[in-house]
């Protein structure tokens, strides 16, 4: 039985023990927006009326988050210049 992007994220939130104010910050930090309801619609068992599934978007995007929040921003990259032109 393969995994789904609900099992992934639901295994990812309690790994690192985040919260639902913790997610909605994390999916903050790459400009994504999502509501509470829809977060907890996401944590739902498959069989609940109100379940939603987890698009690769949203994965995505807080996985990208999730790098950001553990890691800290990237530095900006300085210009290199060719070995030709030395």
């Amino acid at each position: 039985m393969p995994l789904n992007n609900n099992d992934i994220f639901k295994k990812l939130r309690v790994a690192h023990k985040l919260r639902d104010d913790d997610i909605l910050k994390i999916l903050e930090l790459v400009d994504f927006k999502v509501s509470k309801a829809e977060l907890g619609a996401l944590f739902r068992n498959e069989n609940h009326p109100k379940y939603m599934e987890c698009g690769d978007q949203i994965l995505r995007n807080f996985l990208n988050g999730l790098i950001i929040h553990l890691r800290g921003p990237m530095p900006p990259k300085k210009p290199t210049i060719p070995s030709n032109l030395k």
